[in-house]
């Protein structure tokens, strides 16, 4: 899992959501993805927003995929 976004450059305000890249194993989708955001939002009480790699609009892809930091 890594973040990415306002958090992962040091940008975060309290009006900041928390971006997170995921890997989803095999057989699971986006109900699955949307279930751990909701969880992850609970935990921290922070609005959670998930992506993959490939679920991300190429335009952006790079930039994400550069910036994003493993937790």
């Amino acid at each position: 899992m890594r973040v990415f976004g306002s958090v992962a450059r040091g940008e975060a305000d309290e009006y900041s959501d928390l971006d997170l890249l995921i890997d989803v194993a095999p057989g699971h989708g986006y109900f699955d993805m949307a279930g751990f955001a909701l969880e992850v939002e609970a935990l921290l009480g922070v609005f959670t927003q998930v992506a993959t790699e490939n679920g991300l609009k190429a335009r952006m892809r790079d930039r994400i995929i550069a910036e994003a930091v493993s937790v």
